[in-house]
Formats: structure tokens, C-alpha cells, sequence
């Protein structure tokens, strides 16, 4: 399936409603590149500075814009959003060492990643149990599976998947993995659809459990909580952070944090930004899609 940056034409409207034309644009979860792309072409002096943890949305980056990056439009590096920070003290090069005045998270797994079977994030193909965005950390998601404790997962599964009673699913993982280890990603699925069977017609009764361990494994709500801040800190002036989020617990961090921000500068969405019709019908991912947006005060001062 081919990456369709969610809500892009609401990013591109804002933009231009508010008669804001970026020049150097953090793109801090590169994945395929589409709104990187998408900003290029409608700023033509804008420059992007990308940032993915996955190594392979890297390469794919070095390969696919190899003439943006040789006309120094674009550079890429490998790198975590919550690392961005440190990494902009040493000077951002390609920015000519001025601050970002556009930062963007959208932080979805993009399609790639999801319809991989080798990468393990979808209960759809069979596939090694991994879900590691960053291919060199340790933690897999199997291993959670088959060594967590019996509390341990319906934590998880309560906190992170939002899953109000997990107790039935995870007895069933806890008897399997007595016989032999829960190795791939439709073992899995079929163990949560003969426990808990199909609940709400449309959605797959494993969603929730793997997206709580996709969050454990990658640290997902740990990197939003300790990186925001820093993000806004590195913008230049009445700078733009957006954020894209796609489930609840995400969106409530984000939400909580830009109000916590208010001595920073100011929210910029009362109301969150979601997708139209036509966009969900021609890329259901994006149903569930919120854009938060915020923007750093004229006169604030890094400490």
C-alpha cells in the first residue's frame, strides 16, 4: 500500500489561511516522506531537516530524494524525535545554523511498517512478533509476550490499550506460551479472537492489545512526554509545533502538554483538527487522526 500522509491538506490550509510560509521545516518522524514532499513543493525556498528512528524509512529517504538532498533542500538523519534537541545544539547545518520555525510530529506507524509482515505491527500478516520502530533496540514485542507476568500484560493491556477487562485474554497467552513460546503476529491475533471474539463489527478484536505492546516496545508515550517541550524551546520565534496523533492516549498527552506550555506561547487548535470525509474514505487510517498546534511566543528565551 502506498504511504498517504494524513490530514496534509489540513496541514497545507492552515498554513495558508494564517499566511504562514515556513523556511526550515523539522520533519521529526520522516517515514515516506509525504509531507516532507508535500511542504517542499508548496515552499519552494523551504528547506527539511528529517528524522526517523527506522532505519529503513532512512534509506528509503536517501533513495527517493536523493535531488532534494543534493541541492541541500533536504537532509536526513537517524534519529529519535525526543533526540532532536540535543542534536540542534550543535547548529542545524542545513538551516545555516537559524532555528526551525516549523516542527512536525505525525506519530502513526505508516503504512509501510504496518503492511510489512517482516516488521510484526500487523495482526494481518504473519510475521516475527517485533514492532520495534528502531531496529537496533532489544525489546520486542515477543518478549513481552513471554515474560511479562500475568499482571504485568493486563497492566499493559488496561493502561496502554485502554482494554477495560484484558484478564480472559491474557489467562489464554499466559496458558499458550506453557507449551511453547508465542512466536508470530497471528498466533497472537488468533489467540485474542478464539478469547475475546468480534466485539464491534469493522474492528479487529486485536487492535487495542497490539497497540499497547507497539507503545511498550517503542516507548511511544515516554518520547511525546519528554520531547515537546524541547521542541518548542528550539523554534524560532512565533514557530509552529503540530503534532499528529491517532489514538486517545496520545492526544490526551499532547492536549495536557500544550496547556502546561501556556507560558511558552499559545494553542493555536480550540478545537482539534481531524479529518474530512472524503480524506477517511480514501485513507481509512486517517479516521482516527487528530492535529494539535502550537505556537512558541515572540519573546520567549531558551534558558
Amino acid at each position: 500500500m502506498i504511504h498517504q500522509p494524513v490530514l496534509l491538506q489540513a496541514i497545507l490550509d492552515f498554513l495558508k489561511k494564517n499566511e504562514i510560509s515556513p523556511l526550515n521545516i523539522v520533519d521529526g518522524t520522516f517515514g515516506r516522506g509525504g509531507h516532507s514532499q508535500a511542504l517542499l513543493k508548496e515552499y519552494p525556498n523551504s528547506r527539511v531537516l528529517g528524522f526517523d528512528r527506522d532505519p529503513e524509512s532512512v534509506e528509503y529517504g536517501l533513495e527517493h530524494f536523493n535531488q532534494e538532498i543534493s541541492t541541500q533542500r533536504m537532509q536526513l538523519i537517524k534519529a529519535n524525535f525526543m533526540d532532536i534537541k540535543n542534536i540542534s545544539k550543535a547548529g542545524f547545518a542545513l538551516f545555516q545554523n537559524q532555528a526551525p520555525d516549523f516542527v512536525l510530529l505525525d506519530l502513526g506507524v505508516s503504512s509501510p511498517q504496518l503492511d510489512v509482515s517482516d516488521r510484526g505491527f500487523s495482526f494481518y500478516h504473519t510475521g516475527p512478533l517485533d514492532m520495534r520502530m528502531d531496529l537496533e533496540q532489544n525489546l520486542t514485542a515477543a518478549m513481552i509476550v513471554n515474560e511479562w507476568s500475568e499482571k504485568e500484560l493486563s497492566d499493559l493491556f488496561y493502561n496502554l490499550g485502554e482494554i477495560k477487562f484484558p484478564n480472559k485474554v491474557v489467562r489464554a497467552i499466559c496458558h499458550r506460551r506453557k507449551d511453547r513460546p508465542i512466536e508470530t503476529t497471528t498466533e497472537l491475533s488468533d489467540i485474542i479472537v478464539h478469547s475475546d471474539g468480534w466485539r464491534k463489527k469493522g474492528k479487529h478484536p486485536a487492535t487495542q492489545y497490539f497497540l499497547a505492546l507497539r507503545l511498550k516496545v517503542n516507548n511511544e508515550l515516554e518520547n511525546i512526554e519528554n520531547s515537546l517541550k524541547g521542541l518548542v524551546e528550539i523554534l524560532s520565534p512565533n514557530g509552529l509545533l503540530m503534532v499528529i496523533t491517532f489514538h486517545s492516549v496520545e492526544d490526551r498527552i499532547v492536549k495536557h502538554l500544550f496547556k502546561s506550555f501556556k507560558d511558552m506561547g499559545k494553542i493555536l487548535t480550540k478545537k482539534v483538527i481531524q479529518a474530512e470525509r472524503l480524506e477517511i474514505k480514501d485513507n481509512p487510517r486517517a479516521r482516527s487522526a487528530k492535529l494539535r498546534i502550537f505556537q512558541r511566543g515572540e519573546d520567549l528565551c531558551e534558558e
